[in-house]
């Protein structure tokens, strides 16, 4: 017998719920908790009406097990057959259920069986990808944030990449058309194209690729056609159809003492609590399926508890840095827009921009102007990265104020009216005005004339 120790970095529930939460709009958000509170008692989404006091234990274990045997959370735990693997077969079905990316890669995972810490950190990875299926996120930054060693990292999302549909996990375009290829056994010239020369082919210079491969030009557009079949956003097919919604704000800037603070408009968060009534009935209880089912069901409400107070958290610093950035928006107005990055606020805040992403994404703020999603306060610049160049939302908007103000029997040519934004401190060129002017539908001088 030989005695070891051994230290071990294990991904927490609280860091998947973390994840998943973040990018839920707040629409999303309370659906997601009122489903939960379906399948979990200890939720209470709303004051509850007062628990009967005369549910013995017998009544209430039948009442728990019927709950765990109807618990939806675990659906995807179950043994699928090849159709149900099919994303197609159950996108809108008449039961209503909507597939997901997350689902469907979960319950493949699932099928697989890994030990449990691999599936876990497998797990973790599939709430990293965008809707497009990419993990733009690097391992090592994954690893850093999680604490979790990299080449278990590696291990998972080489599992990952071997799961359906064929390129999710890719880190970008190329490694995704890479994997298709791959996946289909694939080794000519298209496999060569997407992995070392995929700039190449974005901009049609077959000749420099067949010169580079030692091939024809013929074999280049021959391996064109099979890259033309792959999908380069493998998960788009599972994104929700657009839905007409009306945009509720998040948070709300008001001025305070001559700054500008962000404060949240939501009036409890997280949207629900812990049934103090469930917590009663763990510590009394002496019935161990009881006291097991519990505990599970209590575990997961505190994760989720804390996760959604990440979020809000996380929401709102990422506000203030935008707010305070775009401090002249708020006062003057939305020509003074200035171009802003999200690795920018990532920076500033310790984050990774993907969190950023994903905490901004649906989210809106109310201010004295109006309101605005927070993705509206991210924008370009229209000069070469100039940090003071008016970035290109605000061109527009100017470019847009010049045209309504002019004299309609002697509209501004394209020249006009790039020298007037020059003279606003605008310094773009004429084809970008017009450029502008076609994305905003305006039509030329010729076009506004009033005779």
């Amino acid at each position: 017998m030989e005695l070891q120790q051994a230290q071990t970095q294990s991904l927490s529930q609280r860091q998947l719920y973390s994840v998943e939460l973040l990018r839920l709009s707040t629409l999303e958000l309370d659906a997601y908790v009122r489903e939960l509170a379906q399948e979990n008692p200890v939720i209470e989404v709303e004051d509850p009406a007062p628990a009967p006091q005369t549910e013995g234990p017998d009544d209430l274990l039948g009442r728990l097990r019927w709950l765990e045997d109807n618990d939806s959370q675990n659906w995807f735990y179950q043994r699928l057959s090849d159709d149900e693997l099919d994303p197609l077969a159950r996108i809108g079905t008449g039961g209503g259920l909507e597939e997901t990316l997350v689902s469907f890669l979960s319950r493949q995972l699932d099928r697989l069986k890994p030990e449990e810490e691999l599936r876990r950190l497998v797990a973790y990875l599939i709430r990293c990808l965008d809707d497009d299926g990419y993990l733009r996120i690097p391992l090592a930054e994954l690893s850093r944030q999680g604490e979790i060693p990299l080449g278990r990292l590696e291990q998972a999302l080489d599992l990952l990449k071997t799961l359906e549909p064929a390129g999710v996990g890719a880190a970008d375009l190329s490694q995704c058309l890479e994997l298709q290829l791959e996946r289909i056994g694939e080794t000519g010239p298209a496999l060569a194209i997407v992995k070392e020369h995929i700039g190449l082919l974005a901009r049609r210079h077959y000749r420099a690729i067949a010169s580079r491969l030692g091939i024809t030009v013929d074999q280049v557009e021959e391996a064109l056609r099979t890259i033309r079949e792959l999908d380069p956003r493998p998960g788009a097919v599972f994104q929700r159809m657009e839905q007409i919604h009306y945009p509720q704000p998040d948070l709300v800037v008001e001025e305070q003492g001559g700054r500008l603070a962000v404060r949240s408009l939501r009036e409890k968060c997280p949207p629900f609590r812990v049934s103090r009534y469930y917590r009663n009935l763990l510590a009394q209880s002496e019935d161990k399926e009881v006291r097991d089912y519990l505990n599970e069901k209590l575990r997961q409400a505190e994760n989720v508890l804390w996760a959604a107070q990440q979020r809000e958290s996380t929401l709102v610093r990422c506000a203030q840095v935008i707010v305070e950035r775009q401090a002249d928006f708020f006062k003057f107005g939305p020509e003074k827009l200035l171009p802003l990055r999200m690795g920018t606020v990532a920076q500033e805040l310790g984050l990774h921009e993907s969190t950023v992403s994903r905490a901004v994404r649906e989210k809106y703020v109310q201010c004295s102007r109006g309101l605005f999603p927070l993705g509206y306060f991210f924008s370009r610049s229209v000069g070469a990265g100039e940090e003071d160049s008016p970035s290109v939302a605000a061109a527009r908007k100017l470019l847009l104020r010049l045209i309504e103000g002019e004299d309609k029997t002697k509209p501004l040519s394209d020249q006009q009216l790039c020298e007037h934004m020059v003279r606003e401190g605008c310094a773009i060129s004429r084809r970008t005005v017009a450029k502008y002017r076609g994305e905003l539908g305006v039509p030329s001088a010729a076009g506004r004339k009033v005779r």
